[in-house]
């Protein structure tokens, strides 16, 4: 049977390249100019798929995507915008979008998202269609920066899980901006109204961290002079953000999965039991499932927390985003240089593009606010930036003689000179940056053979899989990837 498409642009070109492609792809199409051409074209006509871009005269493509959904149509929608925020991105995909591209866009990109509409929608019309999943509401803005694909990705994927109510779990390096996707996800959900609760399970004594969580009565500990409420009664009707989940004590993650199972809470010193009605998204940096197999972390909580996961990017996987970040960081902490306004000079960011960032957007951020504070001049210039020269341990040559422990020791006095290593979750860092090019070494010397690799390491070859995949190493060592 005959796929039918209908293009919609303001732009004559737009249009003529899209119709072309789609026509060989075996398409019939047909163009709107407009956003109010388009609504006419999909109330009389039945289309598999439509290309609409966002920023056109009149109606705009969210316009259209909103009356197209109040009216019950299913054509697969792809809005097209050369606005690549995550304000679109999230918007168009919490408005029921199949997919968000940008403007130059990747014809191949095209053709498959094409097809791939065009299946989804044959599919949905076998199944009875979802109501209700519309919001009316404008999204709250959370200063997520971000153009890179791994970003609009992850935006997309906020747009996605965001009205679901689904238990969240993120994973990814300290310092990428966790709470922030957290934040984002409450914030575009159906809880946006409640409130947004965080607590870093690192950052408090693992003896006081239950009283936090479910609050205690007066008397029931020395210094509990009066009674308060946990962080779960606060974030009634709101979202409950469970920082460094892996650094609990096994005896508080079964009370936190009894918590999950039953929505109920009771304080520490008894009282009446509550019940809850919370939204849990939690975080951490830690491999979850290799703290499983060792024991340290309840596998029934492990599946109960990481019903939808979301891989949050390392700032090295992103570095097309450091001019935008910069610019962020430069406008964010202007106050606390009076407000004057500053840049940082091309070297700069080639430099920054050279480093390896292992605090990721949190060293960014501290890099720019202490160059703010002690650079002069309008122009920040890399004498402004002396942490992206110090050390250079991704150029510099080794110290001839130099033990393994004595280059480890020099890179971590420069880390602590800099302010980039993480109170707290220090030995778990260093234990990352020593494991990812141990493991990029052993994959080039095996040709990529992943099953040698962990014959050399002497892990198991799942192991080695989870390893690849959370410290983001590279799959192209030398040869092609087998075992």
């Amino acid at each position: 049977m005959t796929r039918h498409a209908l293009v919609v642009d303001d732009e004559q070109g737009i249009r003529f390249a899209l119709r072309g492609l789609l026509v060989e792809r075996g398409f019939a199409v047909d163009e709107a100019a407009s956003g109010e051409e388009a609504l006419k074209a999909l109330e009389t006509f039945d289309y598999d798929v439509a290309f609409v871009d966002i920023v056109m005269p009149g109606l705009t493509g969210m316009d259209v995507l909103d009356r197209m959904r109040a009216a019950g149509n299913d054509t697969s929608m792809i809005v097209m915008t050369a606005q690549d925020t995550m304000r679109n991105a999230v918007e168009a995909m919490k408005r029921g979008a199949f997919d968000y591209v940008t403007k130059p866009f990747d014809l191949a990109e095209i053709e498959v998202l094409a097809d791939r509409a065009s299946e989804m929608r044959d599919m949905r019309r076998t199944v009875e269609r979802l109501k209700g999943r519309e919001r009316e509401a404008q999204p709250s803005e959370v200063a997520l920066v971000g153009r890179s694909p791994v970003m609009q990705q992850l935006f997309k994927t906020i747009g996605r899980i965001a009205a679901s109510g689904a238990t969240v779990m993120l994973e990814g390096e300290s310092g990428t901006g966790k709470e922030l996707i957290a934040q984002a996800i409450h914030k575009n959900g159906s809880r946006a109204s409640g409130p947004f609760v965080p607590v870093n399970s690192a950052a408090i004594p693992a003896e006081l961290l239950e009283s936090e969580l479910f609050g205690h009565t007066r008397g029931a500990f020395t210094g509990a002079t009066e009674t308060r409420a946990g962080r779960f009664e606060e974030a009634d009707g709101g979202t409950l953000f469970l920082d460094e989940i892996g650094e609990m004590s096994l005896p508080l993650q079964s009370k936190i999965l009894r918590v999950l199972e039953d929505r109920r809470v009771q304080r520490v010193g008894g009282g009446p039991v509550r019940e809850v009605d919370v939204r849990v998204v939690a975080a951490t940096h830690r491999d979850l499932e290799a703290e499983v197999e060792g024991g340290r972390f309840r596998r029934d909580l492990f599946y109960r927390l990481a019903v939808v996961r979301v891989r949050v990017p390392a700032l090295r996987e992103r570095l097309d985003d450091l001019p935008l970040l910069v610019e962020h960081f430069l406008t964010r902490h202007a106050r606390d240089v009076g407000g004057a306004s500053r840049a940082v000079s091309r070297e700069v960011i080639e430099a920054m593009r050279r480093h390896s960032w292992p605090g990721n957007v949190r060293e960014l951020e501290n890099s720019v606010r202490r160059a703010l504070l002690l650079g002069a001049g309008p122009m920040l210039t890399l004498a402004d930036f002396p942490e992206l020269t110090r050390g250079a341990p991704a150029t510099a040559a080794p110290v001839e003689g130099a033990s393994l422990e004595a280059l480890v020791r020099g890179a971590l006095l420069a880390e602590l000179d800099a302010g980039t290593s993480r109170w707290g979750t220090l030995h778990r860092d260093v234990i990352d940056q020593v494991e990812r090019p141990l493991i990029e070494l052993i994959l080039e010397r095996t040709g990529g053979n992943q099953l040698k690799a962990a014959e050399w390491l002497g892990i198991n070859r799942n192991t080695l899989r989870k390893k690849i995949r959370l410290l983001c190493v590279p799959m192209d060592r030398g040869g092609p990837v087998s075992g």
